[in-house]
């Protein structure tokens, strides 16, 4: 099996997993490729034995044949993998080394028995919807995919935007809110949930509009089809509103209507065999804290 190893920050507690992957690696005869960011913090800052390790950059070499692209951090950290495993037509599985983690869900404490469950081939793959800007094309690169959710948002504190919403043209409502969040299933435990939209199985199909701090108490969050476009256009004081896909974001002019969709393409994700969504929500959320569950 050949893999390849991605992270971003690494703090100090970040460590002991590192080596407890790459021993495991070592033991098993797994070859591995190391982001070129994780390989020069590792070697500088904290002195491991990585010079033999070949790199890589925003992108695999085709040649190098990976079968699985490993996530090592939080969730943000396996945002950022997406675009490699997206390029490379791979799966990502995400061992967390954050706090809560819904998409990196290996926990550091079970990273031994996961490991080896994967090189025994005891794991699925799981396709997660992705969500995509039709229009404007040109926005962040080109790379308008997002795992999590769209997000349109004002820019200061002084009042809220006025968000005309409509769904393959035909019109639903105007949201007069902080923002608005459509988010893929797979988001649902991300940005819409924590102000109050719906817990959603990441398998189901739909998509979830979520309006912020609406100014209405009775306009509540929406599950929508995801073979329908979604139109919006802001309004507001100033000029510019803030548009966000997953971790990255950008102004835009209040003239600048949006169309968003579900994208054409999704990305797998590793999953253990026996590992239940449904646990994860009771682990993550701490559902069993309550001593009547």
């Amino acid at each position: 099996m050949n893999v390849a190893v991605y992270g971003t920050e690494i703090h100090e507690e970040y460590i002991p997993v590192y080596n407890q992957i790459f021993n495991f690696f070592k033991k098993n005869g797994i070859t591995y490729l190391l982001g070129e960011k994780v390989k020069q913090i590792l070697t500088q800052n904290h002195q491991l034995d990585l010079v033999e390790i070949e790199t890589f950059g925003s992108k695999l070499n085709k040649k190098s044949n990976v079968d699985i692209l490993f996530s090592i951090g939080g969730d943000g950290t396996f945002l950022n993998a997406v675009a490699i495993a997206l390029e490379n037509d791979i799966p990502v599985a995400g061992i967390n080394c954050g706090r809560l983690g819904f998409l990196a869900d290996i926990s550091s404490e079970e990273i031994e028995s996961a490991l080896t469950r994967i090189i025994n081939g005891e794991y699925h793959v799981e396709k997660r919807s992705l969500i995509e800007i039709v229009s404007p094309d040109n926005l962040f690169e080109g790379y308008n995919f997002a795992v999590n959710e769209f997000t349109v948002h004002k820019l200061d504190n002084s009042s809220m935007i006025k968000i005309e919403t409509s769904i393959n043209n035909d019109f639903l409502t105007n949201y007069w809110a902080d923002g608005l969040i459509v988010a893929t299933p797979t988001g649902s435990t991300a940005y819409s949930l924590s102000v109050g939209g719906p817990i959603v199985m990441p398998t189901l199909s739909g998509l979830i509009i979520t309006p912020i701090a609406s100014h209405n108490l009775t306009v509540r969050p929406i599950i929508v089809p995801d073979d329908v476009e979604i139109e919006l256009k802001v309004e507001g004081r100033g000029n510019h509103f803030l548009v966000s896909i997953d971790h990255r974001s950008m102004p835009l002019d209040f003239s600048t209507p949006i169309i968003i969709r579900k994208a054409n393409r999704s990305v797998s994700v590793v999953k253990l065999v026996g590992q239940s969504f449904y646990s994860t929500l009771r682990n993550k959320l701490m559902w069993g804290a309550d001593r009547r569950n």
